[in-house]
């Protein structure tokens, strides 16, 4: 199934989100190499594609896994949740419908 999992940035962490960035891509990767991956993205802190030092809200992956337990336990270990870019993290449910 699919699952939705929503990171929340906290405040001043863009220098960390660059510092873990390269984890962080390398584990979407290995979803997207695995067929697992639907998208995933930053959240721009402004209406532009490059926020500059405005940074980002937090980030959006869509991704399938096996339950909802081992989303939940993919998006614990993410580098940016151990860098403390994210103050909060939701993982639920997607249903895909289009396109």
């Amino acid at each position: 199934m699919w699952y939705a999992i929503e990171g929340y940035d906290g405040q001043d962490v863009l220098a960390r989100r660059g510092e873990a960035r390269p984890a962080h891509l390398a584990r979407l990767t290995e979803l997207r190499d695995a067929g697992r991956l639907l998208l995933a993205g930053p959240c721009p802190a402004i209406d532009a594609e490059d926020p500059g030092p405005a940074g980002f809200t937090g980030s959006i992956v869509i991704a399938e896994f096996e339950s909802l337990a081992a989303a939940r336990a993919w998006a614990d270990v993410d580098p940016y949740v151990a860098a403390g870019v994210y103050a909060r993290v939701e993982v639920r449910p997607f249903r895909k419908v289009l396109p």
